[in-house]
């Protein structure tokens, strides 16, 4: 089973996520943060569950209809790139 690592670049999604959410419902952010959390730490079992990225070795994960991660998988590791609303510009 492959490792699962948070690149600094997606941490900092996460946080930027929580607190503009958290200025309006603090309750609703940290449901968020943990939705992704658990769903994330699903990967191992099954990399390939989610759809082809936009960019070329990638993949996206719908966490809700507005929120994506963005993750690159290889036999031996799982890295999270980003946490983007789905408004954000990505690639």
């Amino acid at each position: 089973m492959p490792e699962l690592e948070w690149r600094w670049t997606a941490r900092e999604d996460l946080r930027v996520i929580f607190e503009y959410i958290s200025d309006d419902n603090p309750a609703a952010a940290l449901a968020l943060l943990e939705e992704i959390e658990v769903k994330v730490g699903h990967l191992p079992e099954q990399p390939q569950a989610y759809r082809v990225g936009r960019m070329i070795g990638t993949r996206e994960m719908v966490v809700r209809p507005n929120y994506l991660v963005i993750y690159r998988e290889t036999p031996d590791l799982i890295s999270i790139l980003r946490v983007l609303h789905a408004a954000q510009m990505w690639p």
